[in-house]
C-alpha cells in the first residue's frame, strides 16, 4: 500500500522541478525583454557555441567512422560547424546583424507568399491568411527599414519570448501534473481498504 504513495510523491516532486525550471525560464525570458541588447549577444553566444560543440562531436564521430563513406563528408560537415562557431563566438555583433537581415527577408517573402496566395486560392481561410500576411510584411518591412540598429533587439526579443513561453508551458504542466497526482492519489486512497476495514468477498461468493 505504500508503493502507490512512494510513486506519488515521485511524480510530483517531478512535476514541482518541472514548475521551477519554467519560472526560472519565465524569469529570465522577462529579464531578456528589459535588456534586449545583452540578450541577443548572449543568443548569439549560445548559438557559437552549440556549433563549436556540434561540430567537435561531429569530427570525433566521423574519426571513429574513419573508412567509410561517411568519414569525409562528416569531416567536411564539422569542419563547417567549427568554423562557423568560431566566427559567431569572435563577432556576435556581426552574427547578429546578418541573421536579422535574414530574419526581415523571411518575413517578407512569407508575407508576400501568404497575401498573393489567400487572394488566389480564396479559401475558407482567407481573412486570417490575410491578415497574417500583412503582419508578416509589415514586421519585415519595420526590421528591414531600422536595420542594422534592429539587430541589436530583435534576435533578443525573439529568444526572450521562447524563453518566456516555453517557461509557461513547463509551468502549466508542472502545475497541471502535480494536480493529476493528487487526484489520482486521492481516488486511490479512497478505493484501498485500512487495516482496521475487513475485506468482504462479492455477494455471490458469499452465496
Amino acid at each position: 500500500m505504500n508503493e502507490p504513495t512512494a510513486e506519488s510523491r515521485k511524480l510530483s516532486r517531478g512535476f514541482g522541478w518541472l514548475a521551477l525550471l519554467g519560472t526560472l525560464l519565465v524569469i529570465a525570458g522577462i529579464i531578456g525583454l528589459i535588456y534586449t541588447g545583452v540578450a541577443t549577444l548572449t543568443s548569439m553566444l549560445l548559438f557559437g557555441w552549440l556549433l563549436l560543440v556540434g561540430g567537435l562531436v561531429g569530427l570525433l564521430h566521423a574519426i571513429e567512422s574513419r573508412g567509410t563513406s561517411y568519414f569525409w563528408l562528416g569531416v567536411v560537415v564539422a569542419a563547417l560547424n567549427i568554423a562557423a562557431g568560431v566566427v559567431v563566438i569572435k563577432h556576435p555583433e556581426g552574427t547578429a546583424e546578418a541573421l536579422t537581415m535574414f530574419a526581415a527577408l523571411l518575413f517578407l517573402t512569407g508575407g508576400v507568399f501568404r497575401l498573393v496566395g489567400s487572394v488566389v486560392v480564396r479559401g475558407p481561410q482567407m481573412g486570417w491568411t490575410l491578415l497574417q500576411g500583412a503582419f508578416g510584411l509589415l514586421l519585415g518591412l519595420l526590421v528591414l527599414f531600422d536595420w542594422p540598429d534592429s539587430s541589436l533587439y530583435v534576435l533578443g526579443c525573439f529568444f526572450s519570448l521562447a524563453l518566456l513561453f516555453d517557461g509557461l508551458g513547463l509551468i502549466a504542466i508542472g502545475i497541471g501534473g502535480r494536480r493529476i497526482v493528487s487526484m489520482v492519489s486521492e481516488r486511490l486512497d479512497e478505493t484501498v481498504p485500512t487495516a482496521d476495514e475487513p475485506i468482504t468477498a462479492p455477494e455471490d461468493e458469499q452465496k
